[in-house]
């Protein structure tokens, strides 16, 4: 019979690539910062909350890079697309 090959635990630091702790250090998950000040709707005239949402290129970051949640994420998108309509924020950056 053949010998089985050893697979890394889940609970093993390092044991998936591209994790943020690395190893040795365990992963820990962003916590959402609208639910932190409890928010209930993200306003899309705020733009310099807005703006922490949107990367160099002008591209909307998703909740991994964010960490919103996945409601307040939604909510963020479609606030980012109404702002870009009402011209508040550019669709894409400058040169």
């Amino acid at each position: 019979m053949a010998a089985k090959k050893a697979r890394p635990r889940s609970s093993e630091a390092g044991s998936r690539p591209g994790r943020v702790g690395g190893p040795g250090k365990p992963f820990r998950r962003k916590s959402c910062a609208f639910c932190k000040d409890k928010v209930r709707e993200v306003d899309y005239k705020n733009v310099n909350q807005l703006r922490r949402y949107i990367s160099e290129k002008g591209k909307i970051r998703n909740r991994r890079i964010t960490g919103a949640c996945r409601r307040h994420q939604r909510q963020v998108a479609v606030a980012v697309k109404r702002a870009r309509e009402m011209a508040l924020l550019p669709y894409v950056q400058g040169q």
